[in-house]
């Protein structure tokens, strides 16, 4: 069993509520941060993931723990009728509305309010669902693995992005130092929330990835798991099919 890490060092509120105060505080530097602190490598990640949905040809998609809607607005190259985006922090969701309607696809994608792992939608409901940066703030990961079954469609295909802990030298200590020192550090002078950088490591080490997230997969009922690291296994994406 992996440790429970929170954002914050308050016992007394849970993970959930945590991570949602976390969002509502970095929304307005978070796409800012975003794009310095990876310097712009994770929007390749997000193409390569939605890419290896074509072969389900969704119309309709999920994009879970949506953020300011980078995932959901990639997911429309799979042409699709509709993707609703949730997320639990409103102050992202803001940005993320403001950033649709200025790219006039507010009658293609709906950014909502909810919960990722008690989602808000009938069985079977997506053809495709994606999750970027987002599994690892689950305050219970098996049950919103478990939920984004429920909501997949059969024969519907899942792709999750997610960072990783490179394992090898010399890209595991540069990543460790880069991650434990400069990404805070970055965090703290244009973040007014400087907790949230220092979580953004922590979460990731606690985070069971490679074969111990598949393990999670397969346990849910998913088949057809794999897992594609990606820059060196800084990141991977984890397909799989129900």
């Amino acid at each position: 069993m992996n440790p429970i890490v929170t954002p914050y060092k308050d016992q007394s509120t849970s993970k959930k509520e945590q991570v949602a105060t976390m969002f509502n505080n970095i929304a307005p530097k978070y796409d800012f941060l975003n794009q310095l602190l990876s310097m712009g490598i994770h929007k390749g990640w997000r193409r390569k993931a939605v890419n290896m949905l074509k072969e389900v040809k969704p119309k309709n998609i999920l994009d879970i723990a949506t953020g300011t809607g980078d995932f959901a607005i990639e997911a429309m190259k799979l042409n699709p009728d509709k993707v609703v985006g949730v997320d639990i922090s409103e102050g992202m969701l803001k940005f993320g509305v403001e950033k649709i309607n200025k790219l006039g696809l507010q009658n293609k994608i709906e950014l909502k309010l909810g919960d990722s792992e008690s989602l808000p939608f009938s069985d079977n409901s997506f053809d495709a669902i994606t999750v970027g940066f987002g599994v690892r703030n689950f305050e219970n990961l098996e049950k919103g693995i478990n939920d984004i079954y429920r909501v997949l469609n059969r024969n519907g295909m899942v792709a999750i992005l997610e960072f990783s802990k490179p394992r090898k030298f010399p890209i595991k200590q540069f990543y460790n130092f880069y991650f434990k020192v400069i990404t805070p550090m970055v965090g703290k002078i244009f973040s007014k929330d400087s907790s949230a950088y220092t979580y953004l490591p922590e979460s990731v080490n606690a985070f069971p990835d490679g074969e111990d997230f598949l393990s999670v997969l397969r346990k849910a009922g998913f088949k057809d798991t794999k897992a594609i690291p990606v820059t060196f296994g800084i990141a991977s994406i984890y397909i799989a099919k129900k």
